[in-house]
């Protein structure tokens, strides 16, 4: 296997869905492609856009990572990650998968390797293509839908007027966690990032 990093931010394809809860994973690997200068341009497999680029300390040993947005809606995203997975030789292990979570009030990360998919689409259908859920995830919490709001309404509606000044600061942070996790493990970006 390679020592790449396949960085895959969840969301679902299209304007329509830009502003959404359900898409603080494309925001992240956004930022994150913004950071390494470079833009998203479509990969081979015809599944997904793609940054190639390294992160930390410049240099031949800085660690090499692949920015992903899959073309594919949440439900489905397995699939196109799976193939890009095979492409690169990265194992499951090297696998960041960056997502909204409920269970997270909004504002705060956590970062961790592997677990459950707690309902959401995006990582079950990760499961199900790698055969295993032990990727790593950067969870971007955005709390729990207000009153009697269905969950599936909550997660595919666009942030508060309040929420969006607040934004970029969690997406900011997100990205932050991406890097200190390739650098320097998960230890320490639990550590640093963990609330």
């Amino acid at each position: 296997m390679s020592d790449v990093w396949l960085v895959v931010g969840l969301g679902n394809p299209g304007e329509k869905y830009a502003g959404h809860r359900h898409n603080i994973g494309y925001l992240v690997v956004d930022e994150l492609a913004r950071r390494l200068g470079s833009p998203f341009r479509a990969h081979k497999t015809g599944r997904a856009e793609v940054v190639e680029g390294r992160v930390g300390p410049t240099g031949p040993d800085a660690p090499r990572i692949v920015l992903a947005r899959p073309r594919s809606y949440m439900n489905e995203v397995g699939g196109p990650v799976k193939a890009l997975a095979s492409f690169y030789k990265v194992a499951p292990d090297r696998v960041v998968a960056i997502h909204d979570e409920l269970d997270i009030a909004f504002g705060t990360l956590r970062v961790k390797l592997g677990g459950g998919d707690n309902g959401h689409n995006g990582l079950k259908s990760m499961r199900s293509s790698f055969g295993t859920g032990d990727f790593y995830r950067v969870r971007a919490g955005i709390g729990r839908p207000p009153g009697r709001q269905e969950v599936a309404d909550f997660v595919l509606s666009n942030y508060s007027s309040t929420e969006r000044k607040e934004l970029p600061f969690q997406v900011d942070s997100a990205a932050d966690a991406v890097e200190t996790l390739v650098t320097e493990g998960l230890e320490r970006t639990q550590q640093q990032f963990n609330s």
